[in-house]
């Protein structure tokens, strides 16, 4: 004999989730219905963020996304690309554009805010460095002095604002913004293709097309020390947030881990290597990036998702779909468990995660 027959379930068709009572009081829960031919499915997401919705689309950009980042107060976002321009949006609510700000005439191809977030610096297919005032839009400064395309940019942490950035002709350029010309040029034979200043500002990390990171020593105008293992072009950097590590992206699909305190215990600066973000086809120049307190570490990928694993065990933790074209850039949010993810198919994607244990 069958039991099944006598369950009531069957008869209507409907799998009905109900919520704990104990859940009903919590206003942080949002409870999905997906309705198909047999009846209703309800499911209870937990929120962990006062973002809208868990999964927020932002649209309206006309050419392919390279850069996103959040302001360090969490409260903005801004995005660039292929268009040109910079579009600020705001994190919360409707995630609204409230402006766009104009300057370059060749795709942004990174940008980043500044410590206070009045500015925003950005590196530039046609061969220059900005610096935008946020309030007005203006621009405040053109950094012109390489001769190809410039493909990444880096703020100093601390100490005066000097802005690091690197070029297809093979140098780092240091500039001041009380200075019209570069402070300091660094010269090497490849193509660069990512920077990133040391925590106390005396190096700078430059990556290109060699597959290594070299350490140049502001003071000596030398190369300190070099990071080699990456198997190919170097696509993005980034310092962990307490500044002992760096994080590098690279087209041999993996992502890695260095030591970069200034005296390194065993000689081998490198400490870890995560895979599971392949490059595909187009070769672009992928970012990765830290999550504030440097628990996780995220990098968007050829196969159109964003992969985030735990810094520590190496073990992926997300591997987020959405897309519909190569992640360029993936950023988190400076307070809450909130990433931004930003793509060649023009759109951005904003979404909760669980936060760090």
């Amino acid at each position: 004999m069958d039991k099944r027959k006598d369950s009531p379930a069957s008869e209507g068709g409907a799998l009905v989730k109900r919520q704990k009572q104990d859940d009903t009081s919590t206003s942080t829960a949002v409870t999905i219905q997906t309705k198909g031919a047999s009846g209703a499915l309800v499911q209870t997401v937990k929120r962990t963020s006062a973002l809208k919705a868990p999964i927020m689309q932002l649209q309206g950009q006309t050419a392919e996304l390279y850069t996103c980042k959040f302001s360090n107060s969490g409260e903005h976002l801004a995005s660039a690309g292929g268009e040109k321009n910079i579009y600020l949006w705001n994190t919360y609510g409707d995630c609204t554009n409230y402006g766009v700000i104009k300057g370059h005439t060749g795709a942004i191809l990174e940008l980043h805010w500044s410590r206070d977030d009045s500015l925003i610096f950005t590196a530039s297919a046609d061969k220059s460095c900005g610096v935008f005032d946020v309030q007005t839009g203006e621009r405040i400064k053109r950094f012109k002095g390489h001769t190809s395309f410039v493909n990444s940019c880096s703020p100093a942490r601390r100490g005066p604002e000097l802005l690091a950035s690197g070029s297809d002709d093979g140098s780092v350029k240091i500039w001041d913004l009380r200075a019209k010309n570069a402070v300091e040029s660094f010269d090497s034979q490849y193509q660069i293709t990512a920077v990133s200043f040391s925590d106390a500002g005396d190096l700078v990390f430059a990556g290109g097309i060699d597959n290594n990171i070299a350490a140049w020593d502001m003071r000596k105008k030398a190369i300190s020390y070099s990071l080699n293992g990456h198997m190919d072009t170097i696509s993005g950097m980034s310092l962990s947030p307490d500044g002992n590590q760096l994080l590098s992206n690279a087209m041999d699909n993996t992502v890695r881990i260095w030591d970069v305190k200034p005296f390194s215990a065993t000689g081998n600066r490198l400490l870890k290597t995560f895979e599971g973000a392949p490059h595909g086809f187009e070769k672009n120049l992928i970012r990765p990036a830290w999550s504030k307190d440097g628990s996780m570490i995220g990098v968007g990928a050829g196969d159109r998702t964003m992969v985030i694993w735990d810094t520590l065990t190496r073990k992926i933790l997300y591997k987020l779909p959405g897309h519909k074209g190569c992640v360029n850039e993936v950023d988190f949010h400076p307070k809450e468990p909130i990433v931004v993810s930003c793509s060649t198919d023009k759109t951005m994607f904003l979404g909760e995660i669980n936060p760090a244990k």
